[in-house]
């Protein structure tokens, strides 16, 4: 064991002293991680604390699970909780398919400036800042002035308050997320379709096949593990929900099925100041994504033999 360890190391060594500068290259981001999100890690302890910024982390005094045991009995988190699961569920549902038919759209694009064109298109929402997403979407769906009220109005129908009733929030949250970042996350599938050898299809062209029986019996299968993967990291992301466009866009009227894990810390921790119950919320919710990042990734590999690691 001692042996195999040195000689880890002799290799690590070489390898450094091989390739100094790319591990230089690599220093500041590894120095960004150490600073940034392993030292804060350090402040996981507050859950366990009865944690006043007052007497600090080193003399506040320890409860054990006694937050984790408040939150579960505290019913605006266990809804935020259902509340960010159903969001994140349906966004797997109606939002994860997206990207895979915009790249198969595509690659069966010919005119190449057309194609261009569209691709430009649909990846630009990416780049918008969220704030401004927000108040376009804020603007289109006002019942005063809204584009949308004002079609609903030309055919006859009473204008909908959609960011004031809590039916309507789920709605417009995936439907915009979808139209900011359906077209930029095309590019990964894009990516695997190029790498689909040209001769599969060339054969396919000869055994007379269509161009739909060759993207459903060939594309789709070549890019199936890229499929796994990203299903794996979506899944992982279930209890994640944008806390920026969700706090722009959410009302106290629409809390019933817009408030989610990451708003519930926002108003528990930093405008409620009980910081031990926003870290055991925050501490719960990272274990919960852990687990199904695990539970994923081990379906997937004993499935399909795909997998992160």
């Amino acid at each position: 064991m001692k042996q195999d360890f040195q000689g880890r190391l002799h290799y690590l060594q070489e390898d450094v002293r091989r390739d100094w500068q790319l591990y230089l290259l690599l220093a500041p981001m590894l120095i960004w991680f150490a600073v940034f999100l392993y030292k804060p890690m350090y402040g996981l302890v507050i859950a366990f604390q009865d944690f006043s910024i007052f007497r600090g982390i080193e003399k506040s005094p320890w409860v054990g699970f006694a937050n984790f045991v408040e939150l579960f009995h505290n019913d605006m988190f266990v809804r935020s909780f259902w509340n960010t699961i159903t969001i994140s569920g349906l966004g797997l549902i109606f939002a994860f398919p997206v990207p895979i038919i915009l790249a198969l759209m595509f690659n069966e694009v010919q005119n190449g400036i057309a194609r261009s064109w569209a691709q430009t298109v649909v990846y630009l929402p990416h780049f918008i800042s969220v704030v401004i997403v927000a108040g376009i979407v804020i603007n289109f769906l006002s019942p005063s002035i809204g584009i949308v009220n004002l079609m609903l109005k030309g055919l006859g129908f009473e204008p909908i308050y959609f960011l004031t009733q809590p039916e309507w929030f789920r709605p417009v949250y995936i439907g915009s997320s979808v139209w900011k970042e359906a077209g930029f996350e095309s590019i990964v599938y894009l990516a695997a379709i190029a790498g689909v050898s040209p001769t599969l299809y060339e054969s396919a062209r000869v055994d007379g096949a269509s161009r739909w029986q060759m993207m459903w019996r060939i594309t789709l299968p070549c890019i199936l593990p890229t499929i796994v993967i990203m299903l794996i990291i979506r899944i992982g992301n279930l209890v994640e929900v944008g806390f920026e466009y969700i706090i722009l866009l959410y009302r106290p009227s629409t809390y019933e099925t817009a408030d989610v894990v990451s708003t519930f810390i926002y108003r528990t921790g930093l405008q409620g100041t009980q910081y031990d119950l926003a870290t055991a919320a925050g501490l719960f919710n990272a274990v919960i994504a852990f687990v199904l990042v695990y539970s994923a990734n081990r379906i997937s590999r004993k499935v399909s033999s795909t997998s992160l690691w």
